[in-house]
């Protein structure tokens, strides 16, 4: 029992770790794709406001909110 509970936590934690890791790496990317990005100066706006929007659900442990804020990022981006 208490082997089965072991293991169905540590197939919790680890995927939540993992996903939550993958945040930085999606904001470098934006962060590299920005200086040579042909956007309007709206659409420019509104990628820094949902990198910012991303860094900040991050940094408040919600990965799940900070994913789907930095992958609408990308892809205005075109990534």
């Amino acid at each position: 029992m208490l082997r089965s509970v072991s293991i169905a936590l540590f197939l919790t934690v680890v995927p939540a770790i993992a996903f939550a890791n993958s945040c930085p790496t999606v904001m470098a990317a934006i962060d590299a794709a920005l200086p040579n990005a042909t956007l309007s100066q709206a659409d420019m706006t509104k990628v820094k406001e949902l990198r910012a929007q991303g860094e900040k659900l991050h940094a408040a442990g919600d990965h799940a909110g900070s994913m789907a804020a930095l992958n609408d990022a990308k892809k205005m981006l075109g990534q």
